[in-house]
């Protein structure tokens, strides 16, 4: 089966998260998440199947926090509350999220509790930050 058929298929993984921000996030189609992926998360190389490389990427923090406190507080630090935020997921089957920076936030504790790894391009600044539980957060520019 290929991605594409794969895509959204677990999109209830999710459910309590779009509940809590209703409207205000956009669950991205298949083709609009390929879209962004390619404005920012494919433009890094891969270590593995779901770590990015950062070398030779400009590494704006490194912080070994791995919880929703730190998300917040990084998306307070690199982006405007309206700023557009997508979120990746590691597993295709759950679909990405359009939102604003502000929300996202807001309910930060809840997009961290969707799986080991996820990744947040903040479209405006250009800058990506990937999650990796028990490792912490990256965040940096995307290169172009």
């Amino acid at each position: 089966m290929g991605a594409e058929a794969v895509y959204g298929t677990r999109a209830g993984e999710i459910a309590v998260l779009l509940r809590a921000v209703g409207d205000a996030a956009v669950v991205l189609s298949y083709g609009e998440s390929r879209t962004f992926a390619a404005l920012g998360l494919n433009r890094f190389g891969s270590i593995g199947s779901h770590r990015l490389d950062w070398r030779g990427a400009e590494v704006i923090r490194r912080s070994p926090e791995f919880d929703g406190g730190e998300l917040r507080r990084l998306l307070g630090d690199l982006a405007g509350p309206d700023e557009l935020a997508v979120v990746f997921w590691g597993d295709l089957a759950v679909p990405s999220l359009a939102l604003e920076a502000g929300l996202l936030a807001a309910h930060a504790d809840a997009v961290l509790d969707h799986g080991p790894e996820c990744w947040v391009h903040l479209v405006d600044t250009g800058v990506l930050i990937e999650f990796q539980d028990g490792e912490g957060f990256t965040a940096g520019r995307v290169p172009r």
